[in-house]
């Protein structure tokens, strides 16, 4: 995931779950399954109640318009 949403969602209380595919066994097969997602470039993909949410432009956008935060109390990944 890259450093700018790392940093948001720390930003609003939330402790994501991080997977970094370079460092995973199976990452190129994951990388291949998040491009079929439409996911382009394919990381950082980002998922909020393991509901696909979309790439950084999506993320930055959902959170300049208000809509992150809604999304990640309804998936409870934030309390306030």
């Amino acid at each position: 995931m890259s450093h700018a949403i790392k940093r948001l969602f720390y930003e609003q209380g939330v402790s994501p779950a991080i997977v970094e595919i370079d460092q995973e066994m199976y990452g190129k097969d994951i990388e291949w399954s998040l491009a079929r997602l439409g996911c382009s470039p394919p990381v950082p993909a980002v998922f909020v109640g393991g509901k696909f949410v979309g790439t950084a432009n999506t993320v930055m956008t959902l959170h300049l318009d208000g809509s992150l935060k809604r999304l990640l109390k309804e998936a409870g990944a934030l309390w306030l």
